[in-house]
């Protein structure tokens, strides 16, 4: 008979332009295993957002209510709009066995890490600042003075990249799916996850 191990909890961080949100969205389709923690937050819905789906979209009263109740293990306000992530609804996956995945800057991931220690915490980095720089231009909806101001921005979050467990360096989006897949799968394989999934089948095989 096999135990349950309870899931992983992973944070992706990275620098806008990175390609973050491609690998993560290439990881969760490679792997059933693993989901993407839904976000509360206090913005509009955009045109085609789901409640539930993209996020939960909540009042603001309701979430400072769930601030000042300890409900978020991370929140933060961006652009006046609040945005958290659910302690309670975490700790529920997990306890089922299943790993959940945090996409958030080095601030959130910081928080996260004093309220659960053993996150495994996953940086993606540019090949360099120059194709970092490419990439936001590239998406050709922001003046020279925004992309400074982003480039500034993306110094300070990879000056954080020595918070993190694994690092990966996306030059070649394929291989980098592949080695975000591998932290996941490694993962699972350590010696305390597997114990309490296999508890009797490793004991029958020690004799």
């Amino acid at each position: 008979m096999t135990a349950m191990a309870k899931g992983n909890l992973y944070v992706v961080t990275a620098p806008s332009g990175a390609g973050k949100t491609t690998l993560v969205k290439a990881l969760l389709a490679a792997d059933p295993h693993i989901q993407l923690s839904v976000s509360y937050t206090t913005r509009a819905p955009r045109e085609g957002e789901v409640n539930g789906r993209d996020y939960h979209f909540v009042e603001r009263a309701e979430f400072e209510r769930m601030i000042n109740a300890g409900d978020f293990l991370e929140h933060a306000e961006v652009y006046g709009n609040y945005y958290g992530t659910s302690q309670s609804w975490i700790n529920g996956v997990m306890a089922e066995g299943r790993d959940i995945l945090l996409e958030i800057d080095w601030q959130g991931a910081q928080q996260v890490r004093r309220l659960h220690p053993a996150v495994i915490g996953i940086f993606v980095l540019p090949p360099s600042l120059d194709v970092l720089e490419g990439r936001l231009r590239g998406r050709g909806k922001d003046s020279d003075e925004v992309i400074a101001r982003r480039m500034a921005v993306a110094r300070e979050e990879i000056s954080h990249v020595d918070e993190a467990d694994y690092v990966i360096i996306n030059e070649h989006v394929d291989e980098a799916v592949r080695d975000i897949v591998a932290v996941v799968r490694a993962e699972r394989l350590r010696l305390a996850a597997q114990s309490a999934r296999h508890t009797a089948l490793i004991a029958a095989l020690k004799g």
